[in-house]
């Protein structure tokens, strides 16, 4: 076979194009059908929260008795957290105009830093503005015109008239909570029936791989919910304290205000910092306050997102950070901030169907944590590619748990396997395999450093793992 000679690519299959034209419908179905989904996607989340408590009560209690028990129990938590931010903004609201004046002093304060650091700029387009400027209206006598004032009364607003105005932005998300509610009520009255019915539209056939997919699923995400609800309330608890002692207005509001936008993904701390920064602008004279609330802030996030999330989270998502970008990114196109909010659990469903449903195994590939490439297939990459650096790294990593002759034989071996077999096949050119050759001779000449943990001293058989013999034994002279 020349070497020179490129193989064809495999022709589209219809397939292929019928599955594009599946997930363009999908999407089009998520995006024009949000008004129904996004109601029903939060019913079946919150489902998942309240599940294990509605079985508590269903110990003493019968299903229906206790499943209205626990939703009640949600209503009045979400009702009561509402009503403390209500009272909580209501006391602040007497104080706003002074603290706005003061953070209206504290923004001249840094235009006039800036104004003073680019003065050139500014007088010369003040010169230029001076140039440009038109000359009053004159009337026939010469003298100039005054302009007349106009003011537009607006009439004084109907009772009914303001309480429209108060209750119309509130009526989407009542509206929305309510039907989530109702929702809720009948998945949890009819959890049963609704697996079973799941588990006949899935498959089955395969009662086992549909189990284990359902149960992985509710797994990571009860986990997953349980950690991060753990974690946003003690994070709330720690911003609150620390405001408290900080000194500044209403740490109560601000500290149930964090745990609760710390839920949202990337906007939400941002947002949660954001707002006491400017109260405490408002608050103090002088930048300390900003500073310290900033500085709290910054500790307290970058322990709970660089340390606590870590260590508590693991691996019991199975998402890669990259996933939760991207799909961060794509719910909050489809589904706008609702979207953001759910973007993860979301993403989570559909790692665990790419785990277990074969023809989805590509959902598992994108967004999963677990490798793409087995240790053998990531070395022979490496080595086609030419990046000895790379199998390197690799290597160091699997040399924490194995020795050195072990690594040969089950990573390095069979690596090399993989190109006497393109070779065979004709696919792998003289060229790549001297490529190949050289790579090797440069990975085991980092990695001779290393002492082999099984044997106390270097024998002939390690001799013979050297990158002569094994490009010999493995690709050929």
């Amino acid at each position: 076979m020349d070497p020179a000679k490129v193989v064809a690519a495999e022709k589209p299959r219809a397939s292929d194009g019928l599955a594009l034209q599946v997930v363009v419908v999908i999407i089009a179905g998520l995006y024009f059908g949000r008004e129904v989904l996004i109601p029903i996607t939060l019913a079946i989340l919150l489902s998942f929260l309240l599940a294990p408590l509605v079985n508590l009560f269903r110990r003493f209690l019968p299903r229906v008795v206790s499943v209205f028990l626990v939703v009640i129990l949600a209503l009045g938590i979400v009702v009561g957290v509402g009503s403390l931010i209500g009272m909580q903004i209501a006391s602040l609201l007497p104080n706003i105009p002074t603290y706005a004046d003061e953070v209206q002093k504290k923004v001249s304060t840094v235009q006039s830093f800036a104004v003073s650091r680019l003065s050139a700029v500014t007088q010369s387009l003040g010169d230029g503005a001076s140039d440009n400027k038109a000359a009053p209206v004159t009337g026939p006598s010469g003298t100039a015109k005054e302009p007349m004032a106009v003011q537009i009364h607006q009439p004084a607003p109907t009772p009914l008239q303001m309480i429209e105005r108060v209750l119309d932005p509130l009526a989407s998300p009542l509206s929305t909570a309510a039907i989530v509610f109702i929702f809720s009520i009948f998945i949890l009255l009819q959890r049963e029936d609704l697996r079973d019915r799941l588990i006949r539209l899935v498959g089955s056939g395969d009662l086992h791989r549909t189990t284990v997919a359902m149960d992985d699923a509710g797994r990571r995400l009860s986990r997953y919910f349980l950690a991060q609800a753990s974690l946003n309330l003690v994070f709330g608890c720690v911003v609150g304290l620390g405001l408290w002692i900080l000194g500044l207005p209403s740490p109560l509001l601000w500290g149930v205000m964090s745990g609760l936008l710390r839920f949202v993904p990337y906007v939400g701390p941002v947002l949660a910092a954001g707002l006491p920064m400017a109260l405490a602008a408002g608050v103090s004279p002088g930048w300390e306050l900003v500073l310290w609330t900033a500085g709290l802030f910054l500790v307290v996030e970058t322990l709970a997102g660089q340390v606590v999330e870590p260590l508590l989270y693991g691996h019991s998502t199975g998402l890669s950070p990259f996933a939760v970008v991207v799909a961060a990114t794509f719910w909050t196109w489809l589904w706008g901030p609702i979207g953001l909010i759910l973007s993860t659990p979301m993403t989570l469903c559909l790692v665990v169907m790419g785990r277990h449903v074969k023809r989805l195994e590509f959902l598992d590939v994108m967004l999963g944590d677990r490798p793409a490439l087995t240790p053998v297939e990531s070395f022979y990459q490496r080595m086609l590619a030419n990046d000895p650096d790379e199998a390197q790294d690799q290597a160091e990593i699997l040399l924490k748990e194995r020795s050195l002759s072990s690594y040969y034989d089950d990573v390095a071996l069979k690596g090399l396997q993989l190109a006497a077999n393109d070779r065979d096949r004709g696919v792998l050119s003289q060229a790549q395999m001297d490529q190949v050759k050289e790579a090797i001779k440069q990975l085991a000449t980092d990695l001779d450093k290393h002492d082999d943990i099984d044997e106390p001293t270097k024998t002939n058989t390690e001799q013979d793992l050297l990158p002569p013999s094994m490009a010999e034994r493995s690709v050929g002279a």
